[in-house]
């Protein structure tokens, strides 16, 4: 997922989340197959016996497995069943307080972890009443209209208003309360056309695939420059001044007043996270478990140890060269599968759309190359999408690959973190420090 992005990308999730329920219904019924295997089964190499690979071959998986998830900067990143039953949607557990308030808490789990956005996104559904209510909605201070946002999605948007709240992930708190979006608490009255045009809305739980969108990608903003500037924020902001809480129409918001990435506001380990995978079985399993470890060279268990260090710019996009084409390229856990074009593979049905099906395994090898010209060449299999969503049980899949839309792009989703640690450094140019990178 990615908010105010060019980069439009295909995320699957609702047709994900359909061929789960029609293949359970399938396995009722004495049909299916596939693998339930547990998220501690390695993946099988490249030209073995795995069921779906009729004759094909997929490329060697990585084998990286992560830290306990038990340090003071380390979280459990679960793949599972989830909020919603979408497959391939990693979550952590998140807890928001009322600013200044130590008891008025919540913790809330089955936040989407999600490298391709910038900042914390609760469904207000979800959060208590009490909590809900001390939260304050941040206001414009020349007008004191309250303010809210339309966060764009490739699949879609969310709309609801900004509030600010202390954030703790594990043992990781910010240093003071933080604005983040709260999706839903504002009456679908209250949409503008210029953010109901972007899509489906995804307010709900059920639409949105998660309780919340927790983004901990390169950018310590959702917006940056873009949006803080009076001209620019006319046409292309994604916030709105809503006097009185109606008649919301676009607005410029300055960097402090912008939805936070969480990470860049704790106090010592803030300058990035790294996303660490199990691996699992190229046949798919029923769920799967990581390890979130917050900052990177700041403690003893993050420090950096990657083969390509890839910079990037401020949203964490690199160059990619595939097929003979070259396009942007990005490494994001809240894609439930790699989304590129391919004219050469089989799509699948209509229960299936959006995925790729081909008849065998299949590999296929992009080269991406970082704004610092460090370049390498990734391998990626693919197995068909009907065949792993056979089983009706599985959640956690390596190999699952579909076809982006709208341009060229090729998306890293989340089937590329299983067996690796995937790093993310933010960035902090702004402040004199380190340009934003990518890692593995």
């Amino acid at each position: 997922m990615r908010t105010m992005h060019t980069s439009a990308k295909l995320k699957g999730w609702m047709q994900a989340m359909l061929a789960v329920v029609l293949t359970a219904a399938l396995v009722a019924c004495g049909g299916g197959g596939g693998s339930s295997s547990n998220s501690s089964s390695n993946s099988s190499s490249g030209g073995g016996s795995a069921s779906g690979l009729n004759g094909g071959s997929l490329p060697a998986s990585p084998t990286q497995q992560p830290i306990t998830p038990n340090g003071v900067n380390a979280v459990l990143i679960t793949v599972g069943q989830g909020a919603a039953g979408v497959i391939n949607i990693p979550t952590v557990s998140v807890t928001i307080c009322a600013p200044g308030s130590t008891s008025n808490c919540q913790t809330i789990n089955n936040i989407q972890l999600d490298t391709g956005s910038f900042g914390l996104r609760v469904v207000s559904s979800v959060i208590n009443q009490t909590l809900l209510s001390a939260l304050p909605v941040s206001t414009i201070a020349s007008s004191g209209a309250q303010l809210a946002e339309c966060a764009t999605f490739a699949d879609g948007y969310t709309w609801g208003s900004v509030r600010t709240a202390t954030v703790t992930i594990g043992q990781e708190t910010t240093t003071s309360s933080i604005p983040l979006q709260i999706i839903g608490d504002k009456a679908a009255s209250t949409i503008p056309t210029s953010c109901s045009g972007m899509g489906s809305a995804e307010n709900t739980v059920s639409d949105l695939g998660s309780n919340g969108i927790l983004g901990v990608g390169t950018a310590p903003n959702d917006c940056g420059a873009t949006c803080a500037d009076a001209v620019a924020a006319l046409k292309s902001s994604n916030y709105y001044a809503c006097p009185n809480g109606t008649s919301c129409t676009r607005t410029a918001v300055q960097l402090t007043q912008q939805v936070t990435n969480p990470v860049a506001s704790f106090p010592v380990d803030n300058n990035g996270v790294i996303v660490q995978m199990a691996p699992v079985s190229d046949t798919g399993a029923a769920s799967a478990t990581g390890t979130l470890v917050f900052g990177i060279g700041t403690q003893g268990n993050n420090a950096l140890a990657a083969s390509q260090v890839f910079t990037t710019d401020t949203s964490g996009d690199l160059n990619s060269t595939f097929n003979g084409t070259t396009a942007p390229a990005f490494l994001d856990s809240g894609s439930n599968a790699y989304f590129f074009g391919d004219s050469t593979l089989a799509q699948c049905g209509s229960q299936f759309s959006g995925f790729y099906c081909p008849s065998s395994a299949q590999t296929r090898t992009v080269t991406l190359v970082g704004l610092n010209n460090v370049s390498a060449a990734a391998n990626i299999g693919i197995l068909n999408a009907q065949t792993l969503f056979a089983s009706g049980t599985s959640y956690a899949f390596n190999d699952l690959a579909g076809q982006i839309s709208g341009n060229t792009s090729f998306d890293l989703g989340l089937p590329f973190f299983y067996g690796r640690y995937v790093y993310y450094h933010l960035d902090q140019t702004a402040s004199g420090g380190a340009s934003p990178y990518v890692a593995y």
